[in-house]
């Protein structure tokens, strides 16, 4: 066969595809239920390219979870950046979450996290940080008990989100967060 009808073959793009095809999965059916095979046939490769790049399943596991907190870190950033632009009053709060909630990939990669972390120690240790940049974001603002009960309030928010299918309307995130955050700031 000539060169140039011969398909060359990219190991970074395979790699990728399997990573990807991985991390979609643990989104649909969760971190336990992904296996070589199901990958394998997401990612369009022979099944045998799974185990050629990845040496255990925990491996290609961890490198599916691996690219699903790049996302949550990204928006992370992205509420680091509305807030700075925005100030952490509870209506710029209400309004970040309500818009991150309509990205239903983010909502679900985040909530795939979070439920593998709960099994994973490192992860775990992971999205304790993730937890902590928030309260950090609020904490100037409103003081540390307030900044971290809105930092709570908000991980109830994506769960009611993903249990009832439907975002929590702006309002009511928005008159809660309202309700955490008021009061005497010299006193927390």
């Amino acid at each position: 066969m000539p060169e140039s009808t011969r398909r060359r073959r990219d190991p970074e793009a395979r790699r990728s595809a399997i990573v990807l095809a991985a991390a979609e999965l643990i989104v649909e059916v969760g971190v336990d239920a992904i296996t070589h095979r199901l990958v394998a046939a997401r990612a369009d490769v022979p099944l045998g390219a799974t185990t050629q790049y990845f040496d255990t399943l925990d491996d290609l596991r961890q490198a599916a979870l691996a690219l699903l907190v790049e996302h949550v870190e990204a928006h992370l950033q992205r509420m680091r950046d509305a807030l700075a632009a925005d100030g952490a009053s509870a209506a710029s709060i209400a309004e970040f979450a309500s818009a991150a909630l309509t990205d239903a990939p983010a909502v679900h990669a985040d909530r795939a996290v979070v439920t593998a972390a709960v099994h994973d120690p490192k992860l775990r240790e992971l999205i304790r940080t993730f937890s902590h940049a928030i309260i950090g974001m609020l904490e100037p603002a409103h003081g540390a008990e307030r900044a971290t009960a809105a930092a709570v309030f908000l991980d109830g928010v994506l769960w009611h989100s993903q249990i009832n299918d439907v975002p929590l309307p702006r309002h009511i995130i928005e008159t809660a967060l309202a309700g955490i955050l008021a009061g005497d700031q010299s006193t927390t």
